[in-house]
Formats: C-alpha cells, structure tokens, sequence
C-alpha cells in the first residue's frame, strides 16, 4: 500500500480524477434529480414525483419533437455525408483541378460561427432573400418558391453546416486507403465508377457509417439552426424545447430536465454504437511504411466536371453565405439584393462596430473564455492522457470521465451547468466563469482524444531510459513527455478555441448581458432585427478566427497530427 502511495502516478491519477470528478459527475447527477423532484420557489427539495416523464409521455408535442429531432439528423447527416463525402473523393482520389477551393471551404467554415451561417442562409432562402425574388420577378406571383422555415430548411443548412467537417474526415479515410485492390480492379479492366462502387467504398464503409452516426449524434443535439429555422416555422424539436422550458416565466426546469435526460439516453445509446462502429473501422486500416503514396484515379475529360463540382460546393456553401453576409453588412435595413438597393450601400455599420466599445468587449470576452478553457483543458488532459495511455494507475477511469461529456448535447450541459452552479455558494452564476467552467466539461473530450492519440505514437523507451539514469516521474514528463507532447498539445488547444468561440447553446443559457460571448451576441442581434452591425462584426469576427484556423490546419497538416484529431 505506502509502495502504491509513493508512485507519483498514483498521486496525479488521484488528483486529476478529483478535478475530473468535480467537473463531470455533477451536471449528470443534477439532471437526473432534478427530472424526478419537485421543488419550492427557493429551489429547495420538497418531494420526489414522475410527473416530469409522465408529461413528455402524454404531451403529443413530445413526441412531435422527437420524430422532428430524428427527422432533422437523419436528412441532415445524408445531405453532409453526399456533398463532403463526394467532395472528399474527388480531392483525395482523383486527379481533379481546383482542389485548393475544397480546403479553402474547410478552413473559412473551421472559422466561422455556425450562427452566422445560418443567419446567411436565413436571407439567402428568406420570403426577402434573392431565391424568392427572383422567382417572384419571373412568374408574377407573391408568394416564395422555397419556404425557409420548414423542415426541408432545416435539413438544408444543417447539411451545408456539416460537410467541410465530413470533407476533412472521409478526406483523411480516402487519403490513408490502400489502393493495392483498387490498382488490381484497374488493371483488369474496371473502369472508376466500377472501382468506386466494387472496392472504395466498401473499404471505407465501416469509417463511413462510424463517420455518419457522429455527425447524426452532434445534427440531433444542433441548437443553432433549430432555433433560428425551425422555431419561427413552429418546428419544435428536443433541443429547442429544452430551451423553451428554461426561457418560460417561472422557468419549468423539471420538465427541461426530464426532456435533457432523455437526450441523454439517446446520446449514449447512439455513442456506444458509434465506438463500436470505430473499432471495427480501425480494422480495415492496411496502409504500412512512411512513403505510402496511393495513386489518383485519371478521369479524364471527366475531371472538368469534378473540378465544376468542387467550384459549385464553394460557391453554395461558402461563397454565396460569405456574399451574402457582406450585402447585409452594407445596408442601412436589410432588403433584397437588387441594383436599386446598390443605392443605400453604406459603410455605416462597420464604423459602428469599429467605434463602439461593446464589440469590443464581446471579442474580448469571447477570446478569454475560449483561451482560458482551452489552456484549462489541456493542462488536465495532458496528465490524463498520459496515464491513460500508459495504461498506469486508474487510466482507464480518467479516460472515462474525461469523456463522460461526451453524452450531453450543448443545451443539455447548458441546463446542466445553470443548475449546478445555481445551488453552489459561490457567486459565478452570469459571470464568464461559469461559460469557461462549462466549455471546459463541454470540450474535455476533444483534448483526451489529443492527448492520449499522441502518447500512443510515443515509444516507451524514452521514458525508461530516462527512468534508468535515474530520472524521477515528473522530471521524465518536463523533460521528456511533455516536448513530445507539444504538436498534440498546441493543434488540441487550437482546435478547442475555434471551436469554443462557435459555441452557441451552452452559452446562450448562461450568458448574462454583461458577460455575453460572439455567438449569444450574435444570436441576440438577428433576433432583435439589428441584421446590419450582426453581419458587419460577425464578417471582422471571422477573418480573425480564419487566420487562425490557418494555422491550426497548416500545423496539423505538416505535424502529422489528423484534423479533428481523428
């Protein structure tokens, strides 16, 4: 036992499980009580009672919600799956041109909030926006081709919200594929949708499926698009009723957690089939030695019209968003693209950004939140993923609880988080602390993912040599470990800060309006017709993020480190 207590990893296993304990076990523990309590108006616990799942099981609106959740992630994922998966092959496996457009997509989109895009494409397809103009212009009538607000809306922008994420995971599946059987096919004469059809796909169809149960798990828990699409066309589904039952006066926080736990369930469900699906992917992986180049499929004249292919899904996807942001940027009031509106073009609404001290506040906010929890998380999981991944003492359960998160969808947490810290004496509730606090739940996952990846690659010799002459266990991790560390450590820091300052449905339950963030600031504005200055700040807001999801994609890329940390 004293020899066990002497072990350094024993003590920092101990410590790190405590703050992992801290952080992950509470949020989980006060939905679950909350979804079968009643309490008074002090928030005290006065008995315990069903009613809240009764409620979801009689409500038919509960039911609506979720078959329009499933609806919603099933068409969502289809739609991401075919136009990055398409793309992905193209740039990957084919001699296709232009193929910088499709990484260039990756990157802007890796960097801009999802909120922003679907406020772009809101006026892109809005009863305003150019489609239903024009349609408008050429047939005389006053109604809208296309109907935004709807389900096929909804579908619509989730889809193009997912597919640079689904470019960049099949792109890496496409890129590492051994091409030995698809070079056999060829020489025997297959010609490339034979090979396509007969050989590629079925090799990448386990990282397929694995790939399309992540991306319906994260489309079932999207609060963006279902809030500003969906809501406004009386579309409900779990997420925005989770909301609404926070939002209400007095809020129904039983019935947002009873509706927050099945979430939960789902989730869990969905992940255990989704590690199961990723096991059995990693056995297709057959690529062996450092120069493994896989050749390109020639198409031929064909590879013009993959090059327009990759040309329409930069266009449709980010282009038109970008065009789009930058009108509305322009205009004194929104109205329609037009050569009348040209007219009222001002630059009136970046001088407001420019000169008031509120933006400034905002960015401010949004890069200290997002810092401060990608440094936190880092720190924590840096010593966590190498225990774990040195299979030391209490690795296994560190790599749990680091990833307990995982089961929560963001407006889950968000209730989650509020509730926790509601019943805590300490005075953070609506300060940035508590939207740090619940990123760094929120995100934890992503830096084990990191972290214990790149221990995986690390050879044990080092740290034994080091042992043998002597070293001690934290002299081996500064001197050793951590160096090594540093290209996983830096990409899963700069990861988690792109993506913490698009964070919408935690932080838009905990913001206050003193310590709003990009997103909830943002979201705020289209809600209340200030579409302008929104798109002006959110246009300034996205260069600074692009560079630097330049950076994080140029140092992944050259690091040997998988976007995503795939």
């Amino acid at each position: 036992m004293n020899n066990a207590l002497a072990d350094p990893r024993v003590i920092i296993a101990v410590g790190v499980g405590a703050v992992l304990v801290a952080l992950m076990v509470p949020p989980l523990w006060m939905l679950m009580q909350d979804s079968v309590t009643t309490t008074d108006a002090f928030g005290d616990i006065t008995g315990f009672t069903l009613q809240h799942f009764q409620k979801l099981v009689i409500e038919k609106r509960a039911l609506i919600s979720l078959w329009n959740s499933l609806l919603f992630a099933a068409g969502s994922t289809v739609l991401s799956l075919l136009t990055g998966g398409i793309l992905a092959w193209l740039v990957e496996r084919t001699n296709a041109p232009l193929k910088v457009l499709a990484y260039l997509v990756a990157i802007i989109s890796m960097g801009t909030p999802y909120v922003l895009h679907v406020i772009a494409w809101l006026f892109l397809l809005g009863k305003v926006g150019p489609l239903n103009d024009l349609w408008r212009q050429m047939t005389g009538e006053t109604g809208v081709l296309f109907n935004v607000n709807s389900m096929a809306g909804m579908i619509l922008i989730e889809g193009f919200l997912w597919s640079p994420l689904v470019f960049l995971l099949l792109g890496s599946t496409f890129r590492n594929a051994n091409a030995d059987m698809e070079e056999a096919a060829r020489m025997s004469g297959a010609s490339v949708l034979d090979t396509l059809r007969r050989i590629s796909l079925p090799l990448a169809m386990p990282s397929l499926l694995a790939l399309a149960l992540f991306v319906f798990i994260r489309a079932i828990g999207g609060f963006e698009v279902p809030a500003l699409v969906g809501m406004p066309g009386r579309i409900y589904v779990l997420t925005t009723d989770v909301y609404e039952s926070t939002v209400t006066v007095p809020p129904d926080l039983g019935h947002a957690a009873a509706f927050s736990i099945v979430m939960v369930a789902i989730v869990a469900v969905l992940l255990a089939f989704y590690g199961r699906l990723s096991r059995n992917a990693e056995r297709y992986h057959s690529i062996t030695g450092k120069g493994f180049r896989p050749r390109p499929f020639d198409l031929g004249r064909g590879r013009w019209i993959a090059g327009g292919l990759i040309v329409l899904n930069f266009v449709v996807v980010l282009l038109l968003p970008l065009l789009t942001l930058g009108w509305m940027s322009l205009l004194p009031f929104l109205r329609s693209i037009s050569l009348a509106g040209m007219a009222s073009l001002t630059l009136k609404n970046y001088r407001a950004v420019f000169t008031a001290h509120g933006y400034v506040d905002l960015a401010i906010n949004s890069l200290l939140v997002a810092a401060g929890s990608a440094t936190a998380i880092m720190a924590i999981t840096a010593l966590a993923g190498w225990i774990a991944g040195r299979n030391g003492p209490g690795g296994r359960i560190l790599d749990q609880l680091a990833t307990l998160s995982l089961v929560f969808p963001g407006i889950c947490l968000g209730v989650a988080v509020m509730e926790v810290w509601l019943r805590v004496p300490l005075p953070i509730y609506g300060t940035l602390w508590i939207i740090g606090i619940a990123y760094v739940i929120r995100y934890m996952p992503f830096g084990m993912r990191y972290v214990y990846s790149a221990v995986l690659q690390l050879h044990r010799e080092l740290e034994e040599a080091a042992s043998v002459a002597g070293a001690g266990t934290m002299t081996t991790l500064r001197r050793i470990v951590a160096p090594l560390l540093t290209p996983a450590l830096v990409a899963g820091w700069l990861f988690i800060f792109l993506i913490a300052n698009k964070e919408l449905a935690i932080a838009v339950l905990l913001a206050s309006p003193h310590s709003q963030v990009i997103a909830v600031a943002i979201f705020d504005q289209w809600v209340n017709g200030q579409g302008g200055e929104l798109a002006a700040f959110g246009l300034i807001w996205t260069v600074l993020m692009t560079i630097i999801a330049t950076v994080f994609f140029v140092f992944t890329r050259r690091g040997g480190v998988d976007v995503y940390g795939n």
